[in-house]
């Protein structure tokens, strides 16, 4: 078995990069690491060790693939629904919220090209 500290980046192909950059700083505080080249932004959660990387080149964007959606856990004190409202006034919109189990709320939310983050 290979050991591993968790999963590293997440690689996402965006329509417009300037857009997704802000959406994602705005939404979710993540910070810009770095950029290579005009259309590779690398983002990451401050203090964490993940990354998003954002890429804007020819092909399709928005497409989730076999990616259902993936996740971002809230920090301790952070209400959903205020973490939803965060989310539409960057730019994304609410697509479900509910319960998967007693107590253990989520909501799923879409950013600007349409990948599905869950909360």
């Amino acid at each position: 078995m290979i050991r591993i500290r968790g999963l590293n980046h997440i690689h996402l192909r965006v329509r417009d990069l300037d857009r997704s950059v802000r959406f994602y700083t705005r939404a979710f505080g993540l910070r810009e690491k770095f950029r290579e080249g005009e259309s590779l932004v690398f983002l990451g959660t401050p203090g964490g060790f993940d990354t998003i990387t954002l890429n804007q080149e020819a092909g399709p964007a928005g497409d989730m693939g076999g990616v259902l959606h993936f996740g971002f856990a809230l920090a301790e004190g952070q209400g959903l629904d205020a973490a939803v409202e965060e989310v539409e006034r960057a730019g994304g919109r609410l697509i479900d919220r509910g319960e998967h189990a007693p107590g253990m709320p989520y909501a799923y939310v879409a950013d600007p090209d349409g990948y599905v983050i869950e909360l």
